[in-house]
């Protein structure tokens, strides 16, 4: 089965002919390691969805520090999404952290399935909402939870991440510094 019919039917049964109609709207698109998918700046005109790989979304503030906004794995949704329903420019820039293939939509494409398939418009509205619940969850732990409880929370949400990721992209992820996530690391490895 196609990656992409299996993570619409994760909520949703479609038939052949609907799979291959919204199918037939998304385009592959190939980045290698270190490739920029959306730069700062740019006119948002797609949402991806990740086939396989790992990128991570992020802005630069004044200063020029890094702040990692998300990371998106295979089987996650990606794009600076103010700008992509404002149709704005991107405030986000997203770089590939592997070898990533993604499945891209454009805003007018993936309206006009909403409106011809109610099932689809119903995929996008509950991704929408578990995206949003998501996020309201991150900036709530962000605003109140210590540097171990957003480790441990990350830890448990997203455990092939530790393997995947240098150790100084999860502490900007956390909003602590590298020393804090190696103490954090070390802690709750020696405590097993």
């Amino acid at each position: 089965m196609h990656p992409l019919r299996q993570h619409f039917e994760e909520l949703l049964s479609l038939t052949d002919e609907e799979f291959d109609y919204i199918a037939s709207h998304f385009t592959p698109l190939s980045l290698k390691k270190n490739d920029f998918l959306l730069h700062e700046g740019k006119i948002v005109t797609h949402e991806y969805w990740v086939v396989k790989g790992l990128l991570k979304t992020y802005f630069l503030d004044a200063n020029g520090k890094e702040h990692i906004v998300q990371f998106a794995m295979g089987n996650w949704w990606v794009t600076d999404y103010q700008a992509f329903f404002g149709k704005k420019k991107a405030t986000l820039n997203i770089c590939c952290l592997e070898d990533t293939e993604l499945l891209a939509i454009t805003y007018t494409d993936k309206e006009k399935l909403c409106a011809e398939l109610p099932q689809f418009n119903t995929f996008h509205r509950q991704k929408c909402n578990m995206g949003y619940a998501a996020q309201q969850r991150r900036i709530l732990s962000l605003l109140s939870d210590d540097a171990r409880t957003r480790y441990e929370q990350f830890v448990a949400l997203y455990p092939s991440l530790l393997q995947r990721l240098p150790k100084s992209l999860i502490a900007s992820y956390l909003g602590v510094s590298r020393e804090t996530l190696s103490r954090l690391y070390f802690s709750s490895h020696t405590k097993k």
